[in-house]
């Protein structure tokens, strides 16, 4: 069985992470990849990556992220109301990487994205900027797409959502909780 450490080392290679990673000093979180990084922790068994990859960053870094993401083999796209980074030739969006914006919404349905204050974990002896988890969860919960309801299946699973995250959650988000659970 592979390790996180390898497995993320193989996907690397058939995708774009490997230059995505070129821009970590400005792109500061990785939604899917640091939920498998927490799950890592406790369970490997319990991780699932997806195609795509959503990165938080603070809005007055875009035109940093943009002029930067040439020089790591990406361009920059603004579509359908969504900024992102594609790798080389690539036009399909699911494929590429979502630019969320620190304390604004993503969508005009959802509550504002949580700020910026990354927290540091080890992941196989080496240290990673990492969303806490409640905002993890809280983002999760808030965009509850299907990959991200399978998500929090497994972050909960794990015991990642403890007491204290499920009482610090909105009560509309402590529901889309409780109806995981329910459905699983």
């Amino acid at each position: 069985m592979l390790t996180f450490e390898q497995f993320l080392r193989r996907a690397a290679k058939k995708m774009f992470e490997e230059r995505l990673f070129g821009l970590v000093d400005i792109l500061h979180k990785a939604a899917g990849m640091f939920t498998a990084a927490y799950i890592e922790q406790v369970d490997r068994d319990q991780i699932m990556l997806t195609r795509d990859v959503d990165v938080m960053i603070d809005r007055s870094d875009l035109e940093r992220v943009k002029e930067a993401a040439p020089r790591h083999g990406f361009h920059f796209r603004h579509s359908a109301g969504l900024d992102m980074l594609l790798y080389g030739d690539e036009k399909k969006a699911i494929r590429g990487v979502h630019l969320l914006f620190s304390g604004e919404k993503v969508r005009p349905d959802q509550a504002p994205s949580p700020r910026l204050s990354p927290e540091r974990i080890t992941v196989h002896g080496g240290e990673v900027a990492v969303i806490p988890v409640i905002d993890l969860v809280g983002m999760k919960l808030n965009s509850y797409r299907d990959k991200d309801r399978v998500h929090v299946r497994g972050m909960d699973a794990v015991g990642l959502i403890t007491p204290e995250v499920e009482r610090a959650l909105p009560a509309e988000l402590g529901s889309r909780l409780q109806h995981i659970r329910q459905t699983e």
